[in-house]
């Protein structure tokens, strides 16, 4: 089973912002994103999967709120829509920037947090921008 990393109170803290509908969701999404950035780290898990160390768990709850808004805000929680040059949403319009490579996948400061932490071993590349 999938560990979720935030809850809807965590998004809430540090967006400042009330969570939104279908919050649930978005945290499950970016858990696994977060996942992804952790991939090589080594740190002590309780048995929930969580981690022990408080400094840690602070950093991979936060980082995951931040990949969660990140995604809320692009109106993209899969992380599909950047392989589109023009994206229409109801009235919202966005047009810009189509990396060949696919959508990115990462919060810029997600990774900004869990670097910090010392939880990566150097900087995390969307490898979707190259």
């Amino acid at each position: 089973m999938a560990v979720v990393y935030a809850t809807s109170d965590d998004y809430a803290a540090f967006t400042g912002q009330p969570a939104p509908e279908g919050i649930d969701a978005a945290l499950a999404r970016a858990s696994e994103r977060i996942d992804e950035l952790l991939i090589g780290a080594v740190y002590d898990v309780d048995e929930q999967e969580m981690p022990t160390d408080p400094v840690k768990r602070e950093a991979i709850t936060r980082a995951t709120c931040a990949q969660a808004a990140w995604s809320l805000a692009l109106g993209d929680p899969y992380g599909v829509a950047a392989a589109f040059k023009d994206i229409s949403i109801g009235s919202v319009r966005l047009g810009g920037r189509n990396t060949e490579g696919g959508s990115p996948r990462h919060a810029p400061d997600a990774a900004r947090i869990l670097h910090v932490a010392g939880l990566l071993p150097g900087y995390a590349f969307d490898t979707a921008a190259w």
